[in-house]
């Protein structure tokens, strides 16, 4: 559907389901890592949100502070998780225009 000045709205989409598919390659390759307490709790996760890896101090688990080790676990995974958002962020907002994201 052709639209005045050669406006194809069927070519567009097409453009954005391509667009889209990268995007989800790209994310299921990006990993970040994170960590909590000095690097006592290590997070490496996808870019699609999965937790590939959660590494806990075998010094944490000594002490047995749990209530520590959860913190510190939970701590690790939201500083993944914003990285991953904040990478996210960086590619979607070269590809929209200025104010949308």
């Amino acid at each position: 559907m052709k639209f005045p000045g050669g406006f194809d709205i069927n070519s567009m989409m097409k453009q954005a389901q391509k667009m889209q598919e990268q995007m989800g390659k790209e994310m299921k390759q990006m990993t970040v890592d994170a960590s909590a307490g000095g690097g006592a709790v290590t997070v490496k996760m996808r870019g699609d949100f999965e937790v590939l890896e959660l590494t806990i101090s075998p010094d944490l688990v000594r002490d047995g502070d749990t209530e520590m080790i959860q913190d510190l676990a939970v701590a690790a995974l939201n500083e993944a998780r914003r990285k991953v958002e904040e990478s996210l962020k960086g590619k979607l907002g070269g590809m929209l225009p200025p104010g949308l994201l």
